[in-house]
């Protein structure tokens, strides 16, 4: 077929978003919110020219600043991060961000997201030995055998997991260690490169965009806005159950079509023959080869690391430190097992975490947008205008232009955690006086970063495109139909939730 061009490359792209948000810098006016966080027993205000001020611990300073959040959630630690005062924008003089600004905005954003950037370098090394055993290879191959005829099924049983992950705790860094697995696992199958994907990257995204009880974003949501997480749960489990359904249907459709017909993959269709970082097993459907016992001592030691991390972050509050530690450790017991000798454990770690460099520098160089939008002062700004435009409205209307808004704000903040503690005081406040349940207010902030999480370059979709290597154009086309039932979906039941 016809090579038909390519988008430029992910990091490419990054610095094009990021020389339009330092282009935005110089026309959107600047401004800042004061802001609240707790300082030992007292609370801090800090002012936008950067100024600040010890105030008491008390319910009767939050009623003062207009703040509906609980005083134990601060006093818990349930909300560590600066809280936006509502009614306290005020306008800066302009910090408009240069060429300079956005040559240090990538180095920045590496800096600023180093943690993740060895969580993902050490994955590689962990997996580049794993791989070496043999074992991975092994497993697929008894996997794809007992799954030969039944492969939709182990489409529906993963997706299902993916996303029951995303809404239930938040996965979404740590699903980029599934990519070498499944990848050779689906290819084998007889599906492209998108399947992979789609299972694990938009099974995590669609899980957070109905999350009934992830800590990172509906419970610091609600506690920002005032309102109990729980309020509103049903209504979260349905959307559970619908956008997942939504999610698996559409991919087993396309899944189905390409498994007849090849020519017929999105990838193929804009991309060609794509050569995939982890090939598909030759043959697996056909070997009839068993697993060894030292085998499968590997892939229990290969599962029991998983479902350790799972552990610790649900019930122990682990996250990129502690899962890093994790891997590394697992890697060391690896080499043990294999018998191998100092020298080549580092030199097969190192070759593994190279092989995913261009990832960890996807991920830096993505969090250097917000970095620009931060420093130019426009991060409050963007809020503080896209408040006025809904103040006023119909309560319909509202929540409507309130999932738009947030559309628009995942482009350029990707963290559910800094959007909740940035926009919800805001919002909530605004929300009494249009007469909307603070439980929608909630909603329309999951609905709006789910939906556009899907094709946020700030987001984890870039890494996870660089790891099945395939293009953002293909995603994109791919993964737009999907988007726009996702969006009159959730539309429809934002509405139905002012009424019941």
């Amino acid at each position: 077929m016809a090579a038909i061009k390519k988008l430029p490359s992910p990091i490419t792209i990054l610095i094009i978003v990021t020389i339009i948000a330092a282009a935005a810098t110089w026309v959107v006016p600047a401004g800042k919110y004061a802001t609240l966080k707790v300082t030992g027993n007292t609370f801090t205000v800090t002012y936008p020219n950067d100024s600040t001020a010890i105030v008491p611990l008390t319910r009767q300073t939050l009623d003062q600043l207009h703040i509906l959040i609980e005083l134990k959630k601060f006093q818990q630690g349930d909300i560590h991060k600066p809280v936006s005062i509502p009614g306290t924008y005020q306008s800066l003089a302009s910090n408009s961000q240069g060429p300079l600004k956005v040559l240090l905005a990538p180095i920045k954003g590496i800096m600023d997201s180093i943690d993740i950037i060895l969580f993902v370098l050490i994955i590689g090394g962990f997996m580049s030995i794993f791989n070496q055993s043999g074992a991975m290879e092994g497993g697929m191959r008894s996997l794809t055998r007992s799954m030969k005829g039944r492969e939709n099924w182990l489409i529906i049983i993963l997706t299902f997991l993916f996303c029951f992950a995303g809404s239930s705790y938040g996965m979404a860094e740590e699903a980029l260690v599934f990519y070498p697995i499944l990848i050779p696992l689906f290819l084998a199958a007889g599906y492209d490169l998108l399947v992979p994907v789609t299972v694990i990257f938009a099974g995590t995204q669609i899980g957070t965009l109905s999350s009934f009880s992830n800590p990172f974003s509906t419970i610091i949501a609600s506690n920002a806005a005032g309102v109990s997480w729980k309020d509103g749960l049903l209504e979260r489990i349905i959307m559970f159950a619908c956008s997942t359904g939504v999610t698996i249907v559409y991919l087993v459709r396309y899944a189905g079509r390409i498994k007849k017909n090849p020519e017929l993959s999105v990838v193929y269709r804009i991309e060609g023959n794509v050569q995939p970082l982890y090939p598909p097993l030759q043959h697996a459907a056909d070997d009839n080869h068993q697993l060894s016992g030292k085998n499968k001592l590997l892939l229990i030691l290969f599962g029991a690391t998983f479902i350790t991390m799972i552990i610790g972050v649900v019930f122990y509050g682990w996250w990129l430190t502690e899962m890093s530690a994790l891997f590394l450790g697992s890697s060391v017991l690896l080499a043990f097992i294999l018998r191998l000798k100092e020298h080549a454990y580092i030199k097969q770690f190192i070759d593994g975490g190279r092989e995913l460099l261009s990832v960890a520098f996807i991920v830096g160089v993505a969090r250097g947008v917000t970095i620009v939008l931060n420093e130019g002062l426009i991060s409050d700004s963007i809020l503080f205008y896209a408040a006025k435009l809904t103040s006023g409205v119909s309560p319909v209307l509202f929540i409507l232009l309130l999932l738009l808004m947030y559309l628009v704000f995942t482009l350029f903040i990707s963290s559910s955690s800094g959007m909740a503690v940035l926009t919800m005081p805001i919002i909530g406040a605004l929300a009494i006086l249009v007469h909307v349940p603070g439980r929608e207010i909630v909603n329309a902030y999951l609905y709006g970063m789910g939906i556009m999480g899907l094709v946020t370059p700030t987001g984890l979709i870039l890494p996870s495109l660089a790891l099945a290597n395939i293009s953002i154009k293909s995603w994109i086309k791919f993964v737009t139909p999907l988007l726009i039932m996702l969006l009159l979906l959730t539309a429809i039941f934002l509405v139905a939730g002012i009424y019941f």
